[in-house]
This record gives C-alpha cells, structure tokens and sequence, in this order.
C-alpha cells in the first residue's frame, strides 16, 4: 500500500516518507513521498582547478545554494552560489540578461522548483517557488525566490533559512532542531577574543569595545559537543551597506569554539578599510552545503556601495575562507 501525507495546521506525528511539518495556516494535501534524482558524488566534490578552467559564459551546472529571510509563512531567498565541493562558484551575469523574469530558467530556479530548507545545519523543511525574479540588490544580479514554507514544528520561529534543490539534499534526514542563543559568558569571551586580536594586529582601540560589537551569535556545529561564537566588531564604521567614518575604519571578526568551559580563537578576520577597501563580515549560518559530511560557514560582507558572500570552510583541522564573491568576480582561496 502506498503511504501518504496527511498535512493539516501542525503535525506532530510523522509517516515514512512524510515530512514533520508546520503550516503558517491551513492547508489539507494529499500527496504520495517524492523520489529524489541524487545526484553523484562527483557533480558535487569539484576542485577549485575544475572550476578555474570552467569556459565563460556557461550556464550554471551544479546545485545551486540560497539564503534568506522568512516573514511569516512565506520566505524570500537570494541565490549565493553554484555548490563546488566545500567552496561556492559564482553565477554569470550573462546568463542573468532576460527581457523578463518569467524568461529565467536557471539550472532547476524556476516557478514550482522544489527546495529544502536548512536552519543550524539542519534540515527543517521545504519550499515551493511560487515566484522567481532577479535581485539587484546585490553588487551582482542573482537569481532570487519565495514561496510558502512548511517547516517541523520545532523550527516554527526560525526567520533565516538557506536551501539546496530537492534533487540534490532530499535523502539528507531530519535531525533534531535547537536554536542557540547566546548568554552572558559567551558575550564576555567574544570581547576577550577581540581584544586579543586587536593587540596582535596592532589596531587602534575603540572607546569602548562593547559598543564598537555590531553582531553576535552563538552556534553549534552538527555532532559537536562544544558550541561556537561569532562575533563582528567594527572601528569607525556600520555594519550597513555605507562608507566608512574615517580612513582609518577597519572591521574585526572573530570566531572562538569552547573547551573546558573557556573560549579560543578557531577564526579571525581583520580588515582595515584603507588598504583593503571595506568588507564588513556578519555570521549567517552553518550548513554542510555539499554533503561530504564537513560543515561549512557563509557569512554576508557589508561594503561601502554593495554586499556579497563569502565562506568559511575547514582545512586540515582550521577554519579558512574557501570564497568570496564580490561584484565581477568569485575569488576561491587555496
């Protein structure tokens, strides 16, 4: 006999083959379990030489990974990249010149495309597209979609989703979901982290270092027991899309995992505007985006006309940036 899914309001008993999921409203659906095409191995685990001899223009081949905001039952997500084994490949602008929306057809990105959605590198839950159009919000036109989410009951007020094609992430199972907050110690250790920072790289020192922290948040990576801070800090200058105050502006950020009850550095990032140009980083979230069983990190930078991508990706034991998108180019770093 074939099993269906019964979805109505909250469901809180779960079938083979059917998802755990909440509805922002109700919905009655009778629907018999998808039958994912898995993609192989070696679609998804390319090298960064692969892809530096990639011809240009191509169309995107490989999956590709969106993130974004959801404002009550309906998410709006914005394409970061084409997954390419633990780093991400920027998208084209020449395969983003459509007279219209409805024109675009974009390696699976088209109306009722199927999606899985992820939250603390887990999954959550899915979503049609009910509409796809280009963003220009960012320094390079992307892909962007939104429909109607259905997540697991625990998951109902989580507002930041990332999603990967059905075709390529349904057979990755459900685990149990927990948001992270963070609490008083680990906002403590994540100025300790940046006040060691700023003596090695011999910064100046802001006023006052708590309120030169524009952001905070406190993770724990699949099947570790320990959990992680994140934290961006900024020196005459806004974690927003706008100029720096002064030349003498940089952005600090840290990244510190705890052990016996004390946090230490695993990632810093430390940028002065003035030779560098501004790039001011903020933890999104932590997914394994190409199922190698390794989780990776994206991050969004904040620069002084446009915003863009970038990943964080572990390498022989140490956190390192895999990737940074911005504007014209996507830069893999070795």
């Amino acid at each position: 006999m074939q099993r269906e899914c019964l979805s109505i309001a909250v469901i809180l008993t779960v079938a083979a083959g059917c998802d755990n999921v909440a509805w922002e409203g109700v919905e009655l659906r009778l629907r018999p379990p998808t039958s994912p095409a898995i993609l192989s191995s070696e679609e998804t685990n390319i090298s960064p030489d692969q892809i530096e001899d990639d011809p240009a223009p191509r169309a995107p081949i490989r999956p590709i990974l969106f993130s974004g905001q959801r404002t009550g039952p309906i998410a709006t997500l914005t394409a970061v990249g084409e997954v390419a084994g633990n780093s991400l490949l920027g998208i084209p602008n020449q395969n983003l010149q459509f007279e219209t929306p409805s024109a675009l057809d974009l390696a699976g990105v088209t109306k009722d495309s199927e999606w899985i959605l992820f939250s603390e590198g887990v999954r959550i839950g899915r979503m049609v597209a009910q509409e796809v159009w280009i963003d220009e919000r960012y320094c390079t036109p992307r892909p962007a979609i939104s429909g109607r989410v259905e997540l697991v009951s625990e998951a109902t007020n989580v507002e930041h989703l990332i999603a990967l094609p059905n075709a390529f992430s349904a057979s990755r199972s459900f685990k149990q979901y927990t948001a992270h907050r963070h609490n008083y110690n680990q906002r403590v250790a994540s100025l300790t982290l940046a006040s060691e920072a700023i003596t090695d790289f011999g910064a100046e020192w802001p006023i006052s270092l708590l309120n030169s922290r524009a952001d905070i948040n406190t993770f724990q990576l699949v099947g570790e027991d320990s959990r992680t801070i994140a934290a961006t800090f900024v020196y005459q200058d806004q974690m927003t899309i706008s100029p720096p105050q002064e030349p003498e502006a940089y952005s600090l950020f840290v990244m510190g995992s705890e052990s016996s009850g004390t946090y230490g550095a695993t990632y810093v990032s430390y940028r002065p505007t003035e030779s560098q140009g501004k790039g001011v980083p903020r933890y999104i979230d932590h997914i394994d985006w190409n199922g190698d069983g390794a989780e990776e990190i994206l991050l969004e930078i904040f620069g002084s006309e446009n915003r863009w991508f970038a990943g964080l990706a572990k390498k022989e034991g140490r956190w390192t940036q895999s990737f940074e998108d911005r504007c014209n180019r996507s830069t893999l770093v070795k």
